[in-house]
């Protein structure tokens, strides 16, 4: 199980910075549709799509693990204070709400504005909640 942890962790671990990527990606190619200079096209569709995609990634490997470290009696971010791991997993399903709410508004919205305003806003406030919630301390292989 141990190393079925340390492959978890690790993919885990590569995801974030995915996450990360992905979610300026959707943001910075939204900015000029929000103001009204492009229209909104599949190719800023893509990057709020992907960003998405990687969140609930995230949020499925981080399920595993939160499971796999029950099951084996661990503690989830040892020598941190015991709520954070709660408050972590909390703010990882905001985050994924977020960027579904904001992929489902940027391809439901009337104006082409519209869908870049909500693509920009919805993306953006995925990216604050991720960065809030990364353990910035950790590394970046567990090995």
């Amino acid at each position: 199980m141990a190393s079925l942890y340390t492959i978890l962790l690790a993919l885990h671990n590569i995801n974030r910075w995915l996450v990360l990527l992905t979610g300026v990606w959707a943001v910075v190619q939204n900015i000029s549709v929000m103001g009204g200079g492009r229209p909104f096209t599949p190719s800023e569709r893509r990057p709020v799509a992907t960003f998405m995609g990687t969140l609930h990634l995230q949020v499925v490997l981080g399920l595993l693990l939160y499971a796999l470290m029950g099951m084996q009696h661990m503690t989830v971010f040892p020598g941190v204070r015991p709520s954070f791991g709660m408050e972590h997993l909390g703010m990882g399903f905001l985050a994924a709400i977020f960027a579904t709410v904001g992929s489902i508004q940027s391809r439901k919205a009337a104006t082409e504005q519209a869908k870049g305003r909500a693509a920009v806003i919805w993306c953006g406030l995925a990216l604050l909640v991720v960065l809030a919630a990364i353990p910035w301390f950790r590394r970046l292989l567990p090995f």
